[in-house]
């Protein structure tokens, strides 16, 4: 499709400002928004030649989901892009008057189950040997990843919200932190002992960092000319230690999924984790469920005598 041809509807427009400034939504959530409206938008002007938002059918709808299919995209591809198309539609009725129901004209495709990849205990351990004995040169890079490392696990927050942690926000007294989550939500999240003990020792290590000229100090992790650490940065940083144990299949996002599932394996109540993770959903948190039976079945079936 070219996507990049389409010139963008006001409607569109003004419904990703209204994402933005009314429900205000991340630049990453308006941006695949965005994506999947333009790509609706020109598979309609490829179905129908000459059409408006109100000229929509059922028939459209599914031709656009169908499309997904014949391009070998995946069903969260085409699921996202449903739920894209249903909210925009619900603004249009609610702001402009537009009464075609495209609400439930299409069912949201089934998706597979996909269990979320974690480290074993044993994995996290020789992860955070590995990391440790890194640090123990002083090295500020060293440090710092552990740091990244620790705040990753202790609290099970996303990239984007480690990423754009500030000082302000960080309070190694109380052991805790407070991040703003999807939807620009924000929550506590607590800080373990070993990670406060880690962010010390980082933090000390910063103070010549944040002294060059430009530097930003608000931010928690800064790289070596005291800029602030993106996360294509953070992500190589913290695959490299993945490889050093000979995890180069994991991605940072299994250190949330870890986090979660060692919470889940002691015992912890899943509405408590579902707060720890910022879901909005307890459905989202449930997945976690499934991987501690999975684990239990694994444990049976290798000590069980009749398994």
């Amino acid at each position: 499709m070219a996507r990049n041809s389409v010139v963008r509807d006001p409607l569109v427009v003004e419904f990703l400002l209204h994402l933005e400034k009314e429900r205000d939504q991340s630049p990453h959530t308006l941006k695949a928004y965005q994506r999947d409206l333009d790509t609706f938008a020109a598979f309609c002007t490829g179905y129908y030649g000459s059409w408006s938002w109100q000229a929509v059918d059922r028939l459209g709808l599914r031709g656009f989901l169908g499309d997904f299919e014949r391009r070998g995209l995946s069903r969260r591809s085409a699921a996202r892009a449903l739920s894209a198309v249903r909210s925009f539609y619900r603004y249009l009725k609610i702001h402009h008057g537009v009464t075609v129901n495209l609400v439930r004209a299409a069912r949201m495709p089934k998706l597979e189950k996909r269990l979320p990849t974690h480290f074993r205990r044993e994995e996290t351990d020789a992860l955070f040997e590995q990391a440790e004995a890194l640090a123990a040169t002083d090295d500020f890079v060293a440090l710092r990843d552990l740091a990244i490392l620790e705040l990753f696990y202790s609290s099970g927050i996303r990239l984007s919200e480690l990423r754009g942690l500030n000082l302000r926000e960080l309070d190694l007294l109380s052991d805790q932190a407070k991040v703003r989550g999807k939807g620009r939500k924000e929550r506590i999240v607590p800080v373990g002992s070993r990670a406060v003990q880690a962010l010390r020792r980082y933090l000390a290590a910063r103070e010549a960092v944040v002294r060059l000229p430009g530097a930003e100090r608000e931010a928690v992790f800064l790289n070596h000319r005291g800029r602030r650490l993106g996360p294509v940065t953070i992500q190589r940083r913290m695959h490299r230690l993945f490889d050093r144990i000979g995890e180069n299949t994991q991605r940072v996002h299994s250190l949330r999924h870890t986090f979660a599932t060692h919470l889940m394996d002691a015992g912890a109540d899943l509405r408590a984790v579902q707060e720890l993770l910022g879901h909005a959903s307890l459905s989202t948190t449930q997945i976690y469920t499934h991987t501690s039976v999975e684990r239990l079945k694994q444990v049976y079936k290798q000590a069980h005598p009749r398994a």
